[in-house]
């Protein structure tokens, strides 16, 4: 790896981070009990989830124009990261033993491929 792709590097990760925000919104908006089938879409925060998953694209295709494609499993197995975070965090959700092993496979895996 160059130093010329460390900032696009920096970038595909920022994105499936922002991803993972946008599926923790899209989340949470769920739990919400709205009155009609036409508000559970056209709302605030269900509207700007699906803006940041399209701005997430962008950020992607733009990581992609100094990084090989073959670097994409590293980006996707991290949201796996970042949404079990915003689980733990947001929703109080539990991580088990095998949740948490799975979770450092993934880890290991991103640490593995990178190097």
């Amino acid at each position: 790896m160059t130093r010329e792709m460390i900032p696009y590097l920096m970038i595909g990760f920022f994105s499936v981070f922002v991803s993972s925000v946008s599926q923790t919104m899209l989340k949470k908006a769920s739990m919400k009990e709205r009155k009609s089938f036409i508000r559970e879409y056209l709302n605030l925060p269900v509207i700007l989830a699906y803006g940041m998953f399209f701005g997430s694209t962008l950020l992607t295709m733009l990581a992609y124009k100094k990084l090989p494609l073959s670097m994409s499993p590293a980006f996707e197995s991290s949201s796996y990261l970042f949404v079990t975070l915003f689980g733990v965090t947001i929703f109080k959700e539990k991580v088990g033993r095998r949740k948490l092993f799975a979770l450092l496979l993934i880890l290991a895996g991103i640490l593995i491929f990178t190097l």
